[in-house]
């Protein structure tokens, strides 16, 4: 059994992947993508819980029910950028917390400069497509087991 359990949360949309603008994100689904992850979380005794939604409530729900959580990743998509309510989930909750995107949010619309989750993160990972969950993975890994000692 793992010592170590992640949230991954996804956000709005995260569901279509695969099929959705194939360019920006690539051609594999959310559900191959947690299934690779939980193999690589397994592999460094970490017990990862997936959940997704396009609902902004039931992504809140999801934090605060997990709030035993050794860490939590979180792809909110759009609602990265609009949600103060999963923002204040996250600090009410103090779950250790890493944003990521598959896409550089920085290189799109201006409108998804600005991200609600970051300066309640302790760092982003984004860009690098699929890669970036399994970066975030090795990083929350990294961070919790450092901070135990």
């Amino acid at each position: 059994m793992s010592n170590i359990k992640i949230i991954l949360l996804n956000g709005p949309n995260l569901n279509l992947l695969g099929t959705r603008e194939r360019t920006l994100y690539g051609h594999e689904t959310l559900n191959t993508i947690v299934d690779e992850l939980k193999t690589h979380a397994l592999k460094n005794g970490v017990e990862l819980f997936a959940f997704q939604s396009n609902i902004e409530g039931e992504l809140i729900n999801c934090i605060h029910k997990n709030n035993d959580a050794d860490g939590m990743i979180i792809n909110a998509g759009a609602y990265s950028h609009t949600s103060i309510a999963i923002r204040d989930a996250i600090v009410a909750t103090s779950i250790k917390t890493i944003e990521v995107h598959m896409t550089n949010i920085y290189a799109r619309e201006i409108f998804r400069y600005e991200s609600m989750i970051a300066p309640v993160s302790l760092g982003q990972v984004i860009g690098f497509g699929k890669q970036s969950y399994f970066l975030a993975v090795d990083a929350m890994c990294h961070i919790i087991r450092s901070q135990a000692q």
